[in-house]
């Protein structure tokens, strides 16, 4: 049970990724993708049926791992607990610049909003990529389980580096979305962005992925061989379908995204909080999840809850589908 809880967690956290990047990467590029005041909350009504239950996916995943692997989730605090406040403080922005930025017929509150949409939605993929680059390189623990480092400790070069390659490709993901979702010079300008983005995820792909085999060393699994082909193939499968199908390559790029995470997830497995330095041992998931009892109910509730999430989201796409136009 304790390996099926940690395939559920990383699947909500990759289903999160996967939708709510879109929008996030949306937001992240929106100054380039605007020049006019009806370009840019075109923009934001590109996302607006969809970014509040995207982070519904974010909120299951914190519980679940509550529920799960409560020892974790301990750990998560202890260490992350000032990144965490600050990804609370992004996401308020973030949703208050959505809600508010119709209700002000004003040019500076517009200009204002939008502003605090896309330095909240940048900084909140940034941090995001930052947790994860130094959940693969391990966290330094205590006798107890408990972080041992410090906040400076977390900016390390290589989380840094995760940080960037996140931005881009999640900004390159928004792109692909606006290009398909909107009508007019917003979507001729994120194909054009998009195809400079490409390039750029394409180098920062290369070099994380020779800076986590410099890091974690070489994959034990024959399988997690196979994740970084498929990862280059969808990516592959962008450029081409780009030119003839948007919406096929933005799938394209959903598979990039999940790819990337499942490669993530079975490189830190069976570790749930990998210690640092690697090979120190952690906290593993069969240590961090609680009863056998407590884990079956938590893990039904959750994959009940997942489902509702899954038919909700599928029953707002196709009730939602369609162009958003700029006049």
């Amino acid at each position: 049970m304790s390996e099926a809880a940690f395939g559920v967690v990383a699947f909500m956290l990759a289903a999160y990724v996967v939708l709510d990047g879109y929008d996030l990467g949306v937001a992240a590029i929106s100054p380039l993708l605007g020049r006019t005041d009806r370009e840019r909350a075109a923009l934001m009504e590109s996302i607006g049926p969809f970014w509040n239950g995207n982070e519904v996916w974010l909120i299951a995943a914190g519980g679940a791992l509550f529920a799960l692997f409560p020892k974790a989730y301990a750990v998560a605090f202890s260490g992350f607990y000032l990144p965490l406040i600050v990804v609370l403080w992004m996401l308020m922005f973030r949703g208050i610049a959505m809600e508010l930025r119709g209700h002000y017929d004003s040019e500076i509150w517009h200009q204002f909003w939008d502003a605090a949409f896309a330095l909240s939605s940048f900084l909140l993929i940034l941090l995001f990529g930052v947790a994860l680059g130094n959940l693969l390189r391990g966290v330094p623990l205590d006798a107890h389980g408990y972080f041992a480092g410090t906040f400076a400790f977390l900016l390390n070069p290589y989380a840094l580096l995760v940080g960037l390659f996140a931005v881009a490709a999640l900004a390159a993901h928004g792109a692909l979305f606006a290009a398909a979702r909107i009508d007019g010079a917003p979507a001729a300008r994120a194909r054009r962005l998009m195809r400079v983005l490409w390039w750029i995820v394409l180098a920062l792909d290369a070099g994380v992925t020779a800076a986590t085999f410099a890091v974690r060393g070489a994959p034990s699994a024959p399988w997690l061989y196979v994740l970084p082909l498929l990862s280059l193939a969808a990516l592959g499968g962008i450029l081409v379908l780009a030119h003839r199908a948007m919406f096929g390559a933005f799938l394209c790029s959903c598979a990039f995204l999940a790819t990337l995470l499942a490669e993530a997830a079975g490189s830190i497995f069976p570790y749930i909080v990998p210690a640092y330095p690697l090979g120190a041992g952690g906290l593993s998931i069969y240590a961090a999840a609680p009863s056998p009892a407590s884990l079956a109910v938590a893990l039904c509730v959750t994959i009940a809850g997942g489902a509702v999430a899954i038919a909700y989201g599928a029953y707002v796409t196709r009730k939602m589908a369609g162009k958003v136009r700029v006049e």
